[in-house]
């Protein structure tokens, strides 16, 4: 088998956008923040992703602005570079090469030329160990350079970015790290540090989590694990150094920052509420609740008009400087549980997943954007650990979009598993799901498999539930007995085979069949009567799933065991057609073709093969898609259906396949031609002063083309002997196509400029006058020849024989022919009305 290279694996989003702090630039437009291995930059205002910066090839551990240019910006990372970026023309300008990995990058005003950077400590053996660097950048023209300058500042520091800070505009840097404070001072180039007890009288824990430090006075705030909020003055000096101690937060303290003027701190942690302490009035605080997960991050922007904070569910909040929530940009939330499958939703097409506690969030998979989340328990949330409250582990859609079953559960530590499975209608109306019934404990034991079923001949809805009480369940949609009550559901049949517990289930694509696995058997059912047609027997190891063949292969039935086998087996001679042993950790068919997609780990790694059942050759392989263990993944149905004629990428003609990595990353598989054609969309859209592409944006950008089209073919048939402007001008492209920072001055592009917009007027007003001439003088030509044809034919008569012509008429001056127009012109129809009288 070999493998395709013009197949590839992309990036379609679900990475962390709260791994790292995020950047507001110097007006407040845009924020940027890491992402996997790219940088984002979010528009404030709209929310929308304005660029991907894309370069780096390992994640992306730091992002600072550049301070003698706000328009620029570093980004570190552990593939051992630092890079210089334009954000707002998303363009990578310069990439120093370190050597090590880079785990967070600072930048002050005080320090031109140099940044200071983490990295692994070379001569220390603990992996954990970490040094301060100030790294001095080469001046070089050049895009790639090494930059072997490193000058040791700090030793034994931690990774954490919001462990470092600089204070006084660069005089001095603070470093935390478990109960130690450390200072060093530029000038003096010297440390001072502090110890705090691990554990204080009161049983507090005293360790440093995070610290900040004052823009204009010499004042550190630092966070611990307990809680507090320390103030530390006098560090100048080793033995008068004080510290004044503030507790809000009931747990550890995540961020904190002061804003630019340094009139307010900024604290946040679990509780999900940013504090807002006034600077030398600490009684005083504001607080602004309810940001619906814990805070990791806090950012004020350099003009100070907004905050943000990153939360644990890969969610930026954006908040104006009155405390008061402006946007939100919300990444793939990390579920803590993660049990659901991957779903999309048939309505709008988007991807269903676990999303924050209790909830099902519903994602774009062409916005890269969280949609909204169905809240599935309807209960709040308590944020304590060791809780045991309920989680959604289960769903599964109708096949129309119009049912939605949801399956939750909640395990006490001594008493019994709580059960509910809910079922949902979509509402038209309100366009959203609408509970319409509450099942509790639909079964006596936790819930293995459901899926739905809706036969093509009629509107029954049918609901198959397995468990591990060792029966399964047929939920059936009832009628409404009343006027007033709507359908509802209830249990229409229970099965059982021997005693076994029943492990998975799947329907046949026309709904005609119903499999299900007991342990290492599998039955096939008629849902009809419910009659038990044939069981299939299949080498030894419990059944993992199942999944029937689509279209031509409808007659096939796939299944994949603890034995590491995947098996074929046809339903029509209900026999084993085929298997082969791959430890296969997913299987699932396309609903709108043959193929079947099979991710099977081996060493570490995922692979992927596509094939048809009916062939024993695989459509297409793939080795090592990404590390780790891909046991999320789904089909989804495309916008606009591919056209591809090669063989080896005809399977993602009518379907995209999407999988979730360990790290909840987001990934597809594209071939190069879409993925250069999308490219060429997306810079097309591209719009003027980096104005975010919204779907508002979108719709009207797509009108205003079409506009625009006409009105160009209507002035291009009208005017298609004029002069054509210099359109194609060199000059003009590379003023309009090179980055700003990168032009000459103006006053050396402005003669040129100017010249290639020039055009001879001269030349175009004379050519114009002689056309005019020309059309004139053949106009009165006609004119004058009409004019002696009806002249003629009145008065000469027509020679006949050989007979002699009378001699010609002479001729009419310009004044006669004129009179002689106007004269035609004239209504003769009173004349006739005489003769007729």
């Amino acid at each position: 088998m070999v493998e395709h290279g013009d197949i590839r694996v992309v990036h379609r989003g679900g990475g962390n956008i709260n791994f790292r702090e995020p950047v507001i630039t110097q007006d407040s437009r845009f924020l940027l923040c890491a992402s996997g291995d790219c940088l984002k930059v979010f528009s404030t205002d709209t929310e929308e992703c304005i660029h991907d910066l894309r370069g780096h090839t390992d994640l992306v551990t730091g992002v600072v602005l550049k301070p003698s240019n706000h328009l620029q910006v570093y980004s570190c990372s552990a593939d051992g570079t630092v890079r210089l970026w334009d954000f707002t023309d998303g363009i990578l300008i310069k990439t120093y090469v370190i050597g090590y990995p880079v785990y967070s990058v600072y930048a002050s005003s005080n320090h031109e030329g140099v940044i200071f950077i983490v990295t692994p400590m070379q001569s220390d053996k603990r992996p954990e160990s970490f040094q301060l660097v100030a790294l001095q950048l080469p001046q070089s023209g050049e895009q790639l350079v090494e930059a072997r300058e490193l000058s040791a500042v700090l030793s034994d520091v931690s990774s954490n970015p919001v462990a470092i800070a600089f204070g006084r505009g660069g005089e001095y840097i603070a470093s935390a790290k478990g109960s130690q404070l450390e200072v060093y001072f530029f000038k003096k180039q010297k440390s001072y540090r502090f110890f705090l007890k691990e554990d204080n009288k009161k049983g507090g824990k005293n360790t440093f989590t995070c610290l900040a430090c004052h823009p204009k006075d010499d004042c550190i705030a630092t966070g611990h694990e307990d809680g507090k909020i320390r103030l530390w003055r006098n560090f100048n000096q080793k033995k008068e150094y004080t510290y004044s101690t503030l507790h809000w937060h009931h747990s550890a303290v995540s961020s904190l920052c002061f804003t630019p003027e340094g009139t307010n701190l900024l604290s946040g942690g679990v509780e999900s509420v940013l504090v807002q302490w006034r600077y030398n009035q600490e009684s005083q605080r504001d607080f602004l609740p309810r940001l619906g997960a814990a805070i990791t991050f806090i950012t004020v922007s350099p003009d100070g008009a907004l905050f943000c904070t990153s939360h644990s569910d890969n969610k930026i909040t954006i908040i104006q400087s009155c405390v008061k929530v402006s946007a939100v940009i919300q990444g793939l939330v990390k579920g803590e549980s993660g049990r659901t499958n991957l779903l999309v939703d048939p309505r709008s097409k988007a991807l269903v997943l676990n999303g924050k506690p209790g909830h099902l969030q519903f994602y774009s998979l062409q916005r890269d954007k969280l949609l909204y989340n169905l809240d599935i328990v309807q209960q709040e949330y308590i944020h304590e650990l060791g809780l045991q409250q309920f989680e959604v582990v289960k769903a599964s859609f109708s096949t129309s979009g119009n049912w939605l079953a949801t399956v939750e559960e909640r395990k006490q530590k001594v008493a019994e598993l709580e059960l509910n499975l809910k079922l949902w209608e979509f509402d038209e109306q309100t366009q959203s799901f609408v509970l319409n019934t509450t099942i509790s404990a639909p079964h006596e034991a936790q819930i293995t498999a459901m899926c739905f079923c809706q036969t093509t001949d009629s509107q029954t809805t049918m609901l198959v539930s397995t468990s591990k009480d060792r029966h399964f369940k047929v939920w059936q949609l009832a009628p409404a007995q009343t006027e007033d009550e709507g359908p509802s559901w209830s249990c229409d049949f229970v099965g059982a085979y021997h005693g076994l517990v029943p492990e998975c289930c799947c329907f046949s694509a026309d709904g005609s069949l119903l499999a299900v696995s007991f342990q290492e058997v599998v039955t096939v059912w008629s849902p009809a009567s419910w009659e038990l047609l044939t069981t299939l027997s299949q080498p030894p190891g419990a059944i993992r799933s199942l999944c029937f063949g689509r279209q031509s292969c409808s007659k096939y039935l796939l299944g994949t065991t603890a034995k590491n086998l995947l098996c074929c087996w046809n339903l029509l001679t209900c026999s084993l057609e085929w298997s082969t042993s791959m430890d296969t950790s997913l299987l699932l068919a396309d609903p709108l073709s043959e193929n079947m997609a099979a991710f099977c780990c081996q060493a570490g790694c995922t692979d992927l093969f596509v094939f048809k059942p009916s062939e024993p050759r695989p459509l297409f392989s793939h080795k090592a898609v990404c590390s780790g263990k891909v046991t999320r993944a789904v089909f989804a149905p495309r916008e606009e259906m591919l056209e591809s004629c090669e063989e080896r990428s005809q399977w993602l003609n009518h379907s995209q396949l999407y999988f979730l990595t360990q790290n909840m990353e987001l990934m597809t598989f594209t071939t190069k031609a879409e993925e250069d054609r999308l490219m060429a969309s997306s810079k097309q859209l591209l719009i003027d002063d980096s104005v975010a592409m919204t779907p508002f944006y979108l719709l009207l950008g797509k009108h205003r083309q079409h506009q625009q089209q006409e009105n160009q073919d209507a002035v291009s048939n009208l005017s298609a002997e004029r002069t054509a402007l210099p359109q194609g001008s060199v000059a003009i492209k590379e003023l309009l196509q090179t980055p700003a920072h990168v032009l000459p001055s103006t006053s050396f592009l402005c003669s040129m400029f100017v010249q290639s917009l020039l055009i001879s007027i001269t030349d175009s007003r004379e050519e114009h006058s002689h056309a005019e001439e020309e059309m004139e003088d053949k106009k009165e030509e006609e004119d004058s020849e009409e004019e002696m044809e009806f002249s003629t034919s009145g008065l000469q008569p027509a020679p006949v024989g050989n007979e002699a012509t009378e001699p010609a008429a002479p001729t009419l001056s310009k004044a006669q022919v004129r009179e002689l127009r106007r004269v035609k012109k004239l209504d003769h129809s009173w004349f006739a009305g005489l003769l007729n009288s």
